[in-house]
């Protein structure tokens, strides 16, 4: 891809991604893809995250580079020095509240000729849950895209909210239909999805409350896209083109560029590689330890930023790895435990000592792309979902809340590489078969670079420079 220098003035996009980790990683890759194409970028973290981001990178963090500067908002909640995820109804809820007030004006520094040193702000990439920022842009008259940094399966499963509710299947008639089996209602009416489970779409669905937040907040951003001048999605055709042509009947024009972390490797520019996301620490300690094992012996462990567990599950869990008698890799955040620090039995300790490590956070790509890495126990998360499937790791999933679900479904019953949680992922003959589907989707994600640098390139000069839209 080559350089936008021709252009009169340098090209300035302000990217705003959800104020979560695994929406704050695809958005950076993003963005770092953009400044690789000649753009001048302004990245907008919450001042919680930016002050976390500091922390986790040391300070040299903000010596980058002159054009890629990075940028706070407050997101409207109490000051907080707790390391961990926000609660994300309340963060949600009010990022959407106050939000844009602080954005107005960031954008007006921004483009303020007399004080500012940046070209002027010519497009905005906003996650597609953070779309206050559309009365921006149509304010500026500037193109808005949004990024969904999730899949498109689960995308689609959104936009079924709205039908769920005309139909009276939601909201919930009470909390017994919780678990007397009502979740199990297969759906059947949804294209791309047909066969379903109303417990396999995104999970905001599940409540009582009809004036439940994020139900309403689901409505309201699912309507909003509709407005973007474009979609992003960190996908691939091959792996979701079915759902993308459900999806490209009713949304603004769509662009698949995944697996993203494959155009963002294939940038071999130093300046940007150094440009890092995460809000832990990571402890490389972990890649030696996987040098001495050998291959596919290991079971990386890891069940994303956001999802908490009880001691009772934590405890469960690694007894089902102790039982499993394989080699496993496991990342104990330090909030993954619900109210407490992740204390495991010095029994469990003792008897899995040869044959695990645990960090608390690790380079998650390194990790599932080494050789010994033969299965991954996972969140369902898209970022872990689409690493996993682009390396030909196969997966045990259990989903936790919001898009997971969907995520999960798609990999048993579509995809072939996943399943439930079992301790036959490696050994046994369904682990062989869907390693081997694990690597057919592999390649297919390799050979996707390709298409995804082109449809960059299309949404680059077909929108992001195109003052028309």
């Amino acid at each position: 891809m080559g350089s936008i220098a021709l252009l009169e003035k340098k090209p300035h996009a302000v990217c705003v991604p959800a104020a979560a980790q695994g929406h704050i990683n695809p958005m950076l890759k993003l963005a770092k893809l953009l400044h690789h194409n000649g753009f001048h970028i302004t990245f907008v973290n919450t001042e919680f995250n930016h002050r976390r981001w500091l922390k986790s990178r040391g300070p040299d963090a903000l010596n980058g580079l002159p054009d890629f500067q990075f940028k706070a908002i407050p997101d409207g909640l109490p000051p907080s020095d707790v390391d961990a995820t926000q609660d994300i109804p309340t963060l949600f809820e009010s990022v959407d509240r106050t939000c844009l007030g602080p954005f107005r004006e960031l954008l007006a520094e921004l483009n303020d000729t007399s004080s500012s040193k940046v070209p002027p702000v010519s497009c905005i990439v906003s996650d597609a849950i953070t779309s206050f920022t559309l009365a921006a842009a149509e304010e500026l008259s500037i193109p808005e895209v949004h990024f969904w940094t999730a899949s498109a399966c689960s995308y689609l499963g959104f936009f079924q909210y709205a039908k769920l509710m005309e139909k009276g299947i939601i909201p919930l008639k009470d909390a017994s239909y919780l678990t007397n089996g009502y979740l199990d209602t297969v759906l059947d009416w949804i294209p791309e999805l047909e066969g379903i489970r109303l417990k396999d779409l995104p999970s905001f669905l599940r409540t009582t409350n009809p004036d439940d937040f994020m139900v309403k907040f689901v409505l309201q951003e699912t309507q909003r896209a509709r407005k973007a001048s474009a979609i992003i999605i960190n996908t691939y055709q091959q792996l979701e083109h079915g759902v993308l042509d459900a999806l490209s009947s009713f949304l603004p024009p769509i662009y698949t560029i995944g697996p993203l972390h494959f155009l963002d490797n294939h940038v071999h520019d130093k300046s940007l590689t150094d440009i890092q996301s995460n809000l832990w620490k990571e402890e490389p300690e972990c890649l030696e330890w996987l040098d001495s094992k050998d291959p596919n012996s290991v079971v990386y462990v890891n069940f994303g930023s956001i999802a908490v567990m009880t001691p009772e599950q934590l405890v469960e869990f690694a007894w089902g790895l102790a039982n499993s008698k394989q080699n496993f890799l496991w990342i104990l955040r330090p909030d993954l435990v619900s109210g407490s620090s992740a204390i495991l039995p010095s029994e469990f300790l003792e008897e899995t000592k040869e044959r695990s490590m645990f960090a608390g956070w690790c380079p998650q790509e390194k990790v599932l792309s080494h050789p010994a890495v033969g299965g991954f126990l996972t969140h369902s998360g898209w970022n872990s979902t689409i690493e996993s499937i682009s390396y030909g790791v196969p997966m045990i999933c259990w989903p936790f809340f919001a898009d997971q679900q969907t995520n999960c479904w798609f990999c048993c019953t579509k995809w072939g590489i996943g399943m439930e949680i079992d301790n036959n992922l490696m050994a046994g003959e369904k682990g062989k078969e869907m390693k081997k589907k694990a690597m057919d989707w592999k390649k297919l994600a390799e050979t996707a670079v390709t298409d995804s640098n082109l449809n960059l390139e299309n949404l680059i000069h077909q929108v992001l420079l195109n003052p028309s839209i």
